[in-house]
Formats: C-alpha cells, sequence, structure tokens
C-alpha cells in the first residue's frame, strides 16, 4: 500500500482505497505526468489538504466542487476556496453574495476558506488535481472513483451531515446519500455561468438550523 499522508481519521475511514489498483495507477500516472515536465495544481503537499484541514471527528458539512483551479497560484486543496492574494474567482464572490444576503457579511477581498474547513466543513473537489491550464483534465484519472467512495463512506458510517450539492455535476452525487440519515441541499452552481438561482437558496442558514437540531455547534460563515 502507499502511504499516503491524510489526517488519520480520514486515513483509517479509506485506507482501503489506497490499497486498490486504479489508486494505484492514479498516483503512478502522476509521477510520470509530473517527471514529464507537467504542471499540476495544487501542489503535492496539498492534494490531500481538504481532509487535512477538516478532521473527520469534526465533520458536519460537505461541500463538492468539481475541479482545482487551474492556474498558478490559485488551487490549494478546498474547493471554491484561493489563497490570500489571489483575485476572488466569480463563483466564489456569488457565494460571499448569499452570504451577505443572509446574514449580512460584507464581501471579503480574500477567498481564503480555510475557517471554514476548521470547524468541519470538508471543502471537497470531485478530483484532488489537474493540469496546468486543462479543466478537468484529470477527471478519467481515477479521483472520481476515490472521492465517490468518500462521499459513500461519510453517508454510511455518520449521521447528520449536510451535503450542499451545487450544480447539476454536484447533483449527480445524489444517489451516494441516505437523505433518511443526512440533509442534502441542492441548488444551482454559484457560477454566474450557470444562469443564477443559486444566490438566495438559503443554503448556509438551512444547514445551520439541521445543525442546531442535531445538537451541534452552527458553523461561523463569517471567513474574515
Amino acid at each position: 500500500m502507499i502511504q499516503v499522508k491524510i489526517e488519520p481519521g480520514w486515513k483509517k475511514l479509506l485506507e482501503e482505497e489506497f490499497r486498490k489498483g486504479y489508486f494505484l495507477e492514479l498516483v503512478e500516472t502522476l509521477r510520470s505526468e509530473k517527471a514529464s515536465g507537467k504542471a499540476i495544481y495544487p501542489p503535492g503537499p496539498l492534494i490531500f489538504r481538504a481532509f487535512d484541514a477538516c478532521p473527520l471527528k469534526r465533520l458536519k458539512v460537505v461541500i463538492l466542487g468539481q475541479d482545482p483551479y487551474h492556474g498558478p497560484g490559485e488551487a490549494m486543496g478546498l474547493c471554491f476556496s484561493v489563497p490570500p492574494g489571489v483575485s476572488l474567482p466569480p463563483s466564489l464572490v456569488n457565494i460571499f453574495k448569499e452570504l451577505q444576503r443572509s446574514y449580512g457579511y460584507p464581501i471579503p477581498k480574500q477567498g481564503d476558506l480555510s475557517p471554514w474547513a476548521a470547524q468541519g466543513v470538508l471543502l471537497l473537489n470531485a478530483s484532488l488535481t489537474v493540469v496546468h491550464k486543462s479543466p478537468n483534465s484529470h477527471k478519467n484519472l481515477g479521483w472520481h472513483q476515490f472521492t465517490d467512495e468518500v462521499i459513500r463512506k461519510v453517508g454510511l458510517h455518520y449521521t447528520g451531515i449536510v451535503f450542499m450539492l451545487w450544480g447539476n455535476f454536484a447533483r449527480s452525487k445524489k444517489g451516494l446519500i441516505d437523505p433518511s440519515k443526512h440533509l442534502i441541499l441542492e441548488s444551482p452552481h454559484p457560477s454566474p455561468l450557470a444562469g443564477g438561482g443559486f444566490i438566495g437558496n438559503g443554503h448556509f442558514e438551512k444547514a445551520n438550523a439541521y445543525l442546531t437540531g442535531q445538537g451541534k455547534d452552527p458553523v461561523n460563515w463569517q471567513t474574515i
């Protein structure tokens, strides 16, 4: 088995996956592409950051993205999140607009969502890597099989988790989740290209109402 550096709780939950042929092939492909000179994002130490930043024992919410950002310095291993100093992507601007509508928060000037992860929000992309300037370039590498299993295992072994599924791709994962054990929130994608409908979905308020009803602390969605 490849020794994957990942938060211990997640490592125990996912150790079966790390032994499977598709995952071993995935790792070899990443090594080969990197050796050939391809720029792959995020950097190696950040590939599993969504898990490292959100220890399994704290998990309350899963937000599912599709693909890491594919420009230099943008991807940081957390879906929709960008490091300080990077311009806010349009989807993230709309996420902040929905928070402003719901809670009156000012629009932040930086897009680092790490404070959410620290509170138990898993910011999971379906693919954990991407090639420079090539969106969805690793969608057939095996990552989708891996992250589908993450969703399935969380849904199976835990209760009372909020799953936020934004856009058709994320909503296609609905079948992996038992709605009798978890809250599934669906809406259009926050991207302006999705035709609207995201702003006004009330997901952040609905998530916190559900978590409070479960006896859990609500998430403070303000990042600054």
